[in-house]
């Protein structure tokens, strides 16, 4: 029918974090591809749960002609480097001018973007898009759960659809409903998108959408999405890292215009009545080690929120491992300690050696100083690891160098490479059967929930030292808007 192009720029951005997101940051893979051009995006796609996945697929169905242009995405960190956003920026705006008899744009965006030279990068993406193609062509993107959107970005695009889950496991199926939504704009639909900015900050980890207040929430989005003259009900719960004035939470409804605004101002309304609701109190790494050694059954998930990967932690600090040594936790796991030192003097050394190790600390992201103990080699990996959860299923993940430390009745897994510890694989690539670990700790805030939920007796947040705080107070903002409060419920200064 239409020739569509697609293209996706995925990054979530900590402002906080010293770690530039640069051009080797976006041609790696990480949790997710890295930099993927023209039909090789088809191929590595095609059965994945990412947004242009869902959207490739949907649009085919459609009968639509794909020309897919280039797509990239690097692990949380600090801003995008100029080099890196101008160069991927680039090869998306001429991938998409060069498709002949152009039709329509799809974007798969996350929406928590910051780069060195632009506070909203995406937005002057689309500026940039726009002024080639000009105001009819049609545009629509997929944007992540956490994205801070701007009232320019959401005026530059025709439509848009946010994942409704975290864990996001609805990443394929918020593309396919971008996808249905941008068939609808090229039949000649046009959609009123009504925008509303919240005035509180969430800590990401409040923003569950298994529990409440986010499950109620996310619930009236659905419901609203049916009722007449409403094309769809989006709410961003936004990426609270990122010290930018369009930063925190936002509602876009899309249809009829006096029927989109009714509906923007009820979610609104239950927005402002749930604030207090995502206000949550964390245990420190002693005390959470502490619940969980006292806990009678297990396994007890303990998650390392503020050393987070996928929020831009370093995935370096000791706290929770310092924690379970110092309480001679008789059978615990950490995941993943980001140490290629480490994890190269593991290799050298061998399976079943001993020595003395200095682990974690070392990038300086918080004041601690390395946990210094004799370890003893019990496990060696190449770090290939194969995704199997609902979330990331069938992505490839390369870890580097990985080596299964253990002192006395403690074992952490230190790697080359920096990620999220947000799939049982990770564990069970090292041989490590995560049913029958009394005490896992990992360094995640929600992602991990996709499948430790059904396996734990039982979870506990805790807040040890990193870059990513629970408590946003901990910030140095700069930018934010005024009025906005940095924590639910919390006074404005």
């Amino acid at each position: 029918m239409t020739r569509i192009a697609l293209a996706g720029f995925f990054h979530e951005t900590n402002t906080f974090s010293p770690q530039p997101a640069d051009l080797d940051a976006f041609r790696r893979p990480a949790t997710l591809p890295g930099l993927t051009v023209g039909d090789d995006i088809s191929r590595v796609f095609a059965e994945l749960n990412v947004p242009i996945s869902g959207a490739m697929r949907a649009l085919s169905a459609m009968e639509h002609t794909l020309h897919p242009v280039a797509w990239a995405s690097a692990v949380p960190c600090g801003a995008v480097t100029r080099e890196a956003f101008e160069t991927i920026a680039g090869m998306i705006l001429d991938g998409i001018a060069a498709v002949p008899d152009l039709g329509g744009v799809y974007l798969d965006l996350h929406g928590a973007m910051v780069s060195e030279a632009y506070p909203d990068p995406e937005q002057e993406l689309l500026r940039r898009l726009r002024v080639r193609l000009g105001p009819d062509m049609p545009v629509v993107a997929s944007l992540d759960l956490h994205a801070n959107l701007s009232a320019a970005r959401v005026a530059a695009l025709d439509a848009l659809a946010m994942f409704r889950t975290y864990p996001h496991l609805d990443m394929a199926e918020t593309g396919a409903r971008a996808a249905a939504l941008l068939h609808r704009r090229i039949a000649g639909e046009r959609f009123a998108m009504a925008f509303r900015q919240l005035p509180y900050l969430i800590p990401l980890h409040a923003q569950a959408t298994g529990v409440n207040p986010a499950a109620f929430l996310y619930a009236l989005c659905a419901a609203a999405a049916g009722r007449p003259g409403i094309a769809g009900a989006e709410l961003a719960l936004g990426f609270p890292p990122a010290d930018v004035p369009h930063a925190g939470p936002s509602i876009v409804v899309l249809g009829d215009p006096a029927a989109a605004e009714q509906e923007a101002d009820a979610l609104q309304r239950a927005m402002l009545e749930a604030e207090d609701a995502f206000a949550r109190s964390l245990p420190d790494a002693e005390e959470a080690v502490r619940q969980a050694l006292r806990t009678p059954r297990g396994p007890v998930v303990i998650a390392d929120t503020q050393d987070n990967p996928g929020a831009g932690g370093t995935g370096d600090t000791v706290g929770l491992l310092r924690a379970l040594i110092a309480q001679d936790a008789p059978d615990a796991v950490l995941a993943l300690l980001h140490d290629p030192e480490a994890a190269r003097l593991a290799h050298r050394l061998g399976e079943g050696a001993e020595a003395d190790f200095r682990l974690g600390a070392h990038s300086g992201a918080v004041p601690e100083i390395p946990v210094e103990a004799r370890f003893t080699v019990e496990r060696l990996t190449d770090g290939r690891v194969v995704a199997v959860g609902p979330m990331y299923r069938g992505n490839t993940w390369a870890l580097g160098a990985t080596a299964l430390l253990r002192h006395r009745g403690v074992r952490v897994l230190v790697s080359e490479r920096r990620l999220q510890a947000a799939d049982t694989a990770v564990l069970r690539h090292a041989g490590i059967d995560p049913k029958a670990v009394p005490v896992i700790v990992l360094k995640s805030t929600v992602h991990f929930r996709a499948e430790y939920e059904v396996l734990a007796e039982r979870i506990i947040v805790a807040a040890s030292p990193g870059l990513h705080l629970a408590d946003l107070r901990g910030y140095a903002y700069r930018h934010l808007r005024p009025g906005l409060r940095r924590m639910p419920g919390a006074p404005t200064f």
